[in-house]
């Protein structure tokens, strides 16, 4: 589980430390106090993409390190003492400078990012509010399922065959092809794999030129539009924050502004100042680090015009230029060391064919076991979630051709009232039934997941009144049996958690920063109080949240 969460100098952080503990952790705050800065800085930590404009500014880098219990993961403990990284404890550790550039460690030694998403397969799984989104697609489907049948490693061990069978095959088809052919074949390659080596494109490279060129040949009116939209909010005679400021200055002298509607409305212009006032530094902060580099341009522009220029060579995207690179260079080596027998190759093929039709087969068998019992779950807490009226069906189908993970198409259908036909969930019409039907696959994937920290990320987007109540139930249930981290709006799923953690913005003249701290029973009190209401909270309001907590607290044992 995530035992601590580290942050120095990164977006408005100055330094935060964080202890996690089991159960279920509820992560509240109002809009933009700050709630995704943690998660970013955790998804850092399990090797997402840097940017250098997250480092707090005045700091020359940021660090961020996340330390996880690792007791009861097997799989952890295995992959970290396969790599010579110890077994006892796991701490992942990013530091991200003002150049852009990032460093990342694993119990202190040196990491790169692949290993660090490789490793958080095992530690940590992260269900976004966009999650829905996700469930769109087929290949969600198919490894969704896979997941709760519980048979990854088959289906890994089954790509790994069906590699060996294409390979194999490639080079049967290689061996047959007469000898002027092959060796015709293998001058091309080789002049074509020396021109892709003498271009050396790097994985991330072409993305990086093209956002580079972007800026670079837009700064001038980047710079331009910037500084003016900086100006307009500064606080000058004509600058937005002036006129703000004479408005609040206006208000705040009638009688009465410091109740009601009025004082409402002093709050919001109050925060509208703050926000005013941030987005003006920043428009400074951006024209200041924006530069006119025309010779660097030109470069940028050049190895990007080499780049376009051998993909349409090749008849392939810029994008696919790596790619290709590979696939030519293994070509041209199996080709080079040619010359096996044919018969052991009309063999091999044949085996690795049979094998993986083997193997398919019983995971096809499996799946379709696990998509009704699969099916059955989803509809139950659906039911749970007020869709009692709802059919569920995981639908496994046969593709017309052998693909890597098998032969089966896998679509989620829902029959959302009786007598209506299954449909695919692409076409569900009704956004509140699509949030409730992503949030019931989610909760029965994670009741099947091995994975001990599950953080659901504003996945009750859209639900309200009694279901989010029950969200909240279904998020504690899961608590009870590992640890769930929850950011979400609604009380009635706050008052669920174990624990609740509070992010909270703060700013003046100078500086603005975000605290996060765990809340004592009072605190949970009256940020569920703000919630339910508000800014200014009355007895009554106060009364309500307490009644809550009490509830949830007392129905949870």
């Amino acid at each position: 589980m995530l035992s601590q969460l580290s942050i120095s100098n990164y977006a408005i952080v100055e330094h935060l430390e964080l202890d996690f503990r089991d159960g279920m952790t509820a992560i509240t705050g109002e809009t933009g106090a700050g709630k995704s800065i943690l998660l970013d800085a955790l998804s850092l930590c399990l090797g997402e993409r840097a940017d250098a404009g997250s480092v707090r500014h005045g700091a020359s880098r940021a660090d961020l390190a996340a330390r996880f219990d690792i007791e009861q993961l097997p799989e952890a403990r295995a992959w970290l003492t396969e790599r010579d990284l110890g077994d006892s404890e796991c701490l992942l550790r990013r530091s991200i400078t003002t150049n852009g550039r990032s460093k990342a460690w694993i119990n202190g030694v040196p990491a790169t990012l692949a290993d660090l998403k490789m490793l958080s397969e095992h530690l940590i799984d992260i269900h976004g509010q966009h999650a829905h989104q996700t469930l769109m697609r087929e290949e969600t489907h198919l490894r969704l399922l896979d997941d709760f049948a519980g048979h990854a490693d088959e289906v890994v061990q089954l790509t790994g065959i069906y590699r060996q069978w294409q390979q194999a095959s490639r080079r049967l088809k290689a061996a047959r092809e007469s000898g002027d052919e092959q060796q015709a074949r293998c001058q091309l390659l080789r002049y074509q794999v020396e021109e892709l080596d003498a271009l050396s494109l790097g994985e991330e490279e072409l993305s990086a030129l093209e956002e580079e060129q972007t800026r670079l040949a837009n700064a001038e009116e980047l710079i331009t539009q910037a500084q003016f939209a900086a100006d307009c909010c500064d606080d000058d005679e004509n600058g937005a924050l002036s006129r703000l400021a004479q408005a609040r200055q206006r208000l705040e002298q009638l009688p009465g502004s410091d109740s009601g509607a009025l004082a409402n409305i002093l709050g919001m212009l109050g925060d509208a100042c703050i926000q005013l006032q941030e987005a003006g530094y920043e428009l400074h902060r951006y024209v200041n680090a924006t530069e006119l580099d025309p010779d660097r341009l030109m470069t940028v522009e050049s190895r990007l015009a080499e780049i376009h220029r051998i993909a349409r060579k090749h008849h392939v995207m810029p994008e696919e230029v790596p790619a290709l690179h590979q696939r030519l260079q293994a070509e041209l080596s199996e080709l080079q060391d040619g010359g096996e027998d044919m018969d052991t190759l009309v063999a091999s093929t044949e085996a690795a064919r049979n094998a993986w039709r083997e193997l398919a087969r019983q995971i096809s068998e499996q799946r379709i076991e696990a998509a009704r019992r699969m099916g059955a779950e989803v509809k139950s807490q659906l039911t749970f979630l007020g869709m009692e009226k709802a059919d569920f069906t995981v639908d496994v189908a046969r593709r017309d051709t052998a693909q890597p993970d098998g032969m089966d198409r896998v679509s989620f259908l829902i029959s959302a009232n009786p007598g209506q036909p299954a449909r695919a969930l692409t076409r569900v019409a009704s956004g509140g039934e699509l949030s409730r039907v992503s949030l019931a696959i989610q909760v029965v994937a994670a009741q099947h997941s091995t994975i001990p920290t599950l953080v659901f990320d504003e996945v009750d987007v859209g639900i309200s009144g009694a279901t989010a109540e029950i969200v909240g139930q279904l998020l504690r249930q899961l608590g009870e049996h590992g640890q769930i981290l929850c950011v979400t709006h609604l009380p009635q799923v706050a008052a669920q958690g174990h624990q609740h953690l509070h992010i909270e913005k703060q700013a003046d003249e100078r500086t603005t920063h975000t605290t996060m701290a765990l809340l004592d029973e009072g605190g949970r009190v009256r940020e569920l109080a703000r919630m339910l209401g508000g800014v200014h909270l009355s007895e009554r309001t106060l009364a309500h949240a307490r009644e809550m907590l009490d509830v949830s607290q007392r129905s949870a044992h």
